[in-house]
This record gives structure tokens, sequence and C-alpha cells, in this order.
């Protein structure tokens, strides 16, 4: 069989888009179909299934495709282990189309330098928000995460719960949210309900 190139992408959030990454991958050679993604996962998180799919798909004389160090790892040792993991099935790593070829110093080089600001722009990022975090907190606007169902949305489901009409599924769907959501609302409900109760 041909030589193929697996292409990998990843966005820390949900939120984020992969339109720019997948169309880099293209523009790199890579097949659509051979395109990779995980989503809301930091590049420190060694366990993504997306990754674990790239990795698994190639095979020797393959090339890995990434549009930038750091949509593949966030710290110098997680690259350096799956690019030593690549280079001893002999797949060869393309970063934005360069090959990293490491027997040949000058690239490996490269490929430190670029592992290192991959690690320590994410540590920026962790101290910027550590310290973004601690200034909401001292001028009190650090709340946490705003609740999925306003109060009025949470009786109601509450009401159609009691009613026995919809499962957990069919009200997680009509809602918009997911089912622990709605666990959470029954169990805040039972509660309330003990409360007025003793």
């Amino acid at each position: 069989m041909p030589a193929l190139k697996v292409g990998y992408a990843r966005v820390s959030t949900d939120e984020r888009d992969l339109t720019a990454q997948r169309d880099g991958l293209a523009a790199l050679g890579v097949e659509p179909k051979r395109i990779y993604v995980d989503h809301g996962l930091t590049g420190r998180n060694a366990d993504r299934a997306g990754l674990r799919q790239a990795l698994a798909a190639c095979r020797g004389g393959d090339t890995f495709v990434v549009t930038k160090l750091d949509r593949l790892a966030r710290s110098v040792r997680d690259a350096h282990q799956i690019a030593d993991d690549l280079a001893a099935r002999e797949v060869k790593l393309s970063i934005a189309g360069s090959l990293y070829d490491p027997t040949d110093p000058m690239g490996k080089l490269l490929f430190n330098v670029l592992a290192m600001v991959a690690e320590f722009e994410a540590d920026l990022i962790r101290a910027r928000t550590r310290e973004g975090m601690k200034v909401a907190k001292s001028k009190g606007r650090l709340r946490g995460k705003s609740p999925k169902l306003n109060s009025r949305q949470e009786a109601h489901l509450v009401e159609l719960h009691a009613a026995d009409e919809h499962t957990v599924g069919e009200l997680a769907e009509l809602f918009s949210v997911g089912r622990s959501t709605v666990y959470r609302a029954l169990e805040r409900a039972a509660r309330d309900r003990e409360n007025v109760v003793q």
C-alpha cells in the first residue's frame, strides 16, 4: 500500500472551531477522512481519543501531520514521547509541512525549541488565568458557572417529571441540557421538599 498522510487537530474547548486546522491539514495533503480530532482537551491531556486513533492509523512509511506542534503536545516530555514512538514505528512527523528528522542535529534542535515554546505558552496561559481569577475573586466577581436552567425552568422540569409523562432523557432533550443537569434539578427539588417537611 502507498504511504499515507494522517492528520491530527485539537482544540481545548468545545466552542472553538477546527476549520483553520482542517484547512491547514488539507493544504498539507491530508485527505479529510484521514484527519482525526479532539474537542475540549488540552495538549497536556495524554488520554485523547482522537490522538490515539490518529497514531493507531499510522503504519511504517506514513507521515503524521499537525499544523503546529502545540496542537500535538504542550510539554517537552510529551512531544518527545510521541515523536520517539513515531520514529520507532518508522512514521515521519510533519509539523506545518516541515519533516522532523530525529537523526538530524538541526532538526532535533528546532523540535526542542518548538516544544519548549509550546510548554512556555501553556505555562503563561495558566499563570494569567490564575492571576485573573485571583483579581476577580478579590473584587467579588468570581461566582462560578451560571446555572444551565433558571429557577422557572427548573420548576417546570420538576413539574413535568412529577407528572410521570417524560423520561429523564426526554426532559434533557426538551430543555437542551444533559441528563446530569436533569438529575441534579430533581435531587435539589427532593431536598427542598424534605426541608419543608422537617
